[in-house]
């Protein structure tokens, strides 16, 4: 936990993310966080409606303390964390915040590129501040590595064009230690090129039924996606496949991974991809692997249109951290 002590200052100038209001009908409004004060811009109670003011996050987490991203109190997840510090900063309660992210990675998953957004009905002059206090208050294996204002029509989720993720395997007789936590260990010799040649065959768009989980409530998944890239790149004793596709069913990445791993052991030839993809049944793909572990898989980025990344007018710029200073140096010079 650290402590923030720099303060926002009120914005005269209010954006109002598709509405105009004038500071006229806003007032400022200082939050007190123990030592921390954070001056925000607030309409009055007089405006005759509240614009909102939508904020879009870049986060990274290790997620082998966490029961996936989607929120739940107990066991707990990446989104609980995150809210319960916007919760304390903002003041508001979480379903005033409207906070979504753009993927629900599973269990054990970590990500590099998570990407969130969330509404307040107050503006904020500076976004350093507020940056410095979420990773204050956050665990230090969650961090937000960027905060930048957001227009009305972007969604975290609903506005993502494609998402990459990552999988590691150390492919050695002897795991490396250091990398346990973040990388599947094969002990088996795999076979790269022949699990480069399947790969390629899950490119293009087709029905994924085969690979995927059975659903969570919340989840109405559409088995149509589209794969852009499956490449699986060598470096020394660790594997890498990278996948960048419209978007991935529940598990969808890991059983991909776990069918091409038994390729890479020579368990089954490359051309079975497109034969279990046809039958668009999990258990013919059952009959050949089982899901990948999650610890190996991150989610490294989520891209966007160029109009979903612009920002609002008049809004504050972006933060992405700043670095401590001291004015002079406090240990004796002897």
């Amino acid at each position: 936990m650290g402590s923030v002590s720099a303060a926002l200052a009120p914005s005269s100038s209010v954006y109002t993310n598709g509405h105009f209001s004038s500071s006229n009908n806003s007032t400022s409004l200082s939050v007190e966080d123990g030592a921390n004060q954070l001056a925000m811009v607030k309409p009055s109670s007089s405006a005759v409606s509240l614009p909102n003011y939508k904020w879009r996050l870049l986060i990274a987490y290790d997620g082998t303390r966490y029961a996936g991203w989607q929120f739940q109190v107990s066991p707990p997840t990446i989104q609980c964390i995150v809210e319960k510090a916007l919760v304390q900063i903002t003041k508001l309660e979480r379903d005033h915040l409207h906070f979504v992210g753009a993927s629900r990675t599973d269990t054990g998953v970590h990500a590099w590129g998570q990407v969130a957004h969330f509404i307040t009905p107050f503006n904020y002059d500076s976004l350093e501040t507020i940056h410095a206090a979420l990773n204050g208050l956050l665990p230090s294996d969650i961090r937000v590595r960027e905060i930048a204002a957001a227009t009305p029509e972007f969604h975290a989720r609903f506005s993502a064009k494609s998402k990459i993720y990552h999988y590691k395997i150390y492919n050695d007789s002897i795991m490396d230690p250091f990398q346990r936590y973040h990388v599947y260990h094969s002990a088996y010799k795999l076979n790269t090129a022949a699990m480069r040649e399947a790969a390629k065959l899950f490119i293009g768009k087709h029905d994924f039924s085969a690979f995927v989980n059975v659903s969570r409530n919340d989840r109405v998944p559409d088995p149509l996606k589209r794969i852009f890239r499956f490449e699986v790149i060598e470096m020394g004793p660790l594997i890498q496949l990278e996948v960048e596709g419209s978007g991935f069913l529940y598990r969808q990445v890991r059983n991909m991974v776990a069918l091409l791993v038994q390729i890479g052991k020579e368990a089954i030839p490359a051309d079975i991809v497109p034969k279990i993809l046809a039958t668009r049944d999990r258990r013919e793909l059952a009959k050949y692997a089982l899901s990948a572990p999650p610890h190996g898989l991150c989610l490294v980025s989520v891209k966007y249109n160029e109009e979903h990344l612009r920002l609002p007018s008049e809004c504050p710029a972006t933060s992405f951290g700043r670095y401590h200073t001291i004015s002079k140096c406090k240990i004796p010079y002897y």
